[in-house]
């Protein structure tokens, strides 16, 4: 019985591509050079250098994709420091100033005292940078995750988060410290202070507590001076803020958290993002790690932050594995 035209040609092809990845295989038996180039070849084809996950992929989930943004830096700089009127009239609006001083004037001021650098913007194939974005939840109360934490290449914290005495659960190292004039602490020399302004006033308080301690005051009282490195002071983006809060927050709370600010920001200039210290207890209690009282209050439940909102969101950015999330033991 003749075999058909078209069952031939099939033959044919089939018989050539085994033909093909036999001598392939032969080959790269015999000089391992070749399997290194199409290794090579393979890894290339990543947006980053990370085994496990890179936080772009070339075809990545459209939930994700749709949100996030590379094209608005998270820091400001005084190449960036033009705001829209859109985004300088939502920004003013956060913290209300009743005479608040002429911004450009204030940013002149500010970039004349602190560098003007335009940071972590080196993303390639070859590069796997590992964070930690460590919250202050009462869940890391006898986690012991310090080792894992302290094991990153930046480790984030934010507001009060103090280490010591907290070691085995919460790490020791810091690399970026978070904080606004209001929850403002003393720092070494050699972590970075992260600015998040909320008003024109946050940053005019910023030149003041590195050097003459005159603003004493905000809306409530604050440290006049602290202690940092003004060599290594950066500034939270105000357009990025609002590029959060109306892509990934979809205008819920007022404004978002600095919580959940540290970890957008983890999430545009890092590989890898693991988050520590976020959401209740195993109780269900809302409280700090250092609190003594573990129903010392619910510290979701505020008139700015969409608590709930913004930790659902995390969560997904769980489940779309793009984020690590550690929870309490």
């Amino acid at each position: 019985m003749f075999l058909s035209k078209r069952k031939i040609r099939t033959f044919t092809l089939l018989f050539s591509i085994l033909t093909f990845t036999t001598l392939l295989f032969s080959y790269t038996f015999r000089d391992p050079s070749l399997y290194g180039f199409f290794k090579s070849s393979f890894r290339n084809n990543r947006l980053c250098a990370c085994h496990q996950q890179c936080m772009m992929k070339l075809e990545d989930n459209p939930w994700f994709t749709e949100r996030f943004n590379q094209s608005i830096h998270p820091l400001m700089t005084s190449d960036n420091s033009v705001l829209s009127n859109e985004t300088f009239r939502w920004w003013q609006g956060l913290q209300l100033e009743t005479e608040p001083a002429d911004f450009n004037e204030v940013k002149k001021e500010l970039f004349r005292f602190i560098p003007s650098e335009t940071l972590y913007m080196d993303a390639s194939p070859k590069r796997c940078r590992t964070c930690a974005v460590v919250g202050n939840s009462g869940n890391l109360k006898g986690s012991r995750y310090g080792l894992r934490i302290d094991t990153n290449d930046f480790i984030i914290r934010m507001n009060q988060a103090p280490t010591r005495g907290f070691e085995e659960d919460v790490g020791w190292r810091t690399t970026h410290h978070v904080m606004y004039p209001e929850s403002a602490t003393d720092l070494d020399n050699t972590t970075t202070l992260v600015l998040v302004p909320f008003k024109t006033l946050d940053l005019q308080w910023l030149v003041s507590a590195l050097s003459t301690g005159t603003i004493t005051e905000t809306y409530m009282p604050v440290k006049s001076r602290i202690k940092a490195n003004k060599d290594k002071v950066l500034i939270y983006n105000p357009t990025f803020m609002k590029y959060i809060f109306d892509s990934w927050l979809e205008g819920h709370g007022r404004y978002p958290s600095t919580g959940f600010l540290s970890i957008m920001f983890a999430i545009h200039i890092c590989d890898e993002v693991s988050v520590f210290g976020f959401g209740a207890d195993q109780y269900g209690n809302w409280h700090h790690y250092w609190e003594e009282n573990d129903l010392a209050g619910a510290h979701k439940d505020t008139q700015v932050h969409d608590g709930d909102y913004e930790y659902n969101v995390t969560c997904l950015l769980a489940d779309k594995h793009k984020i690590h999330m550690f929870k309490s033991r």
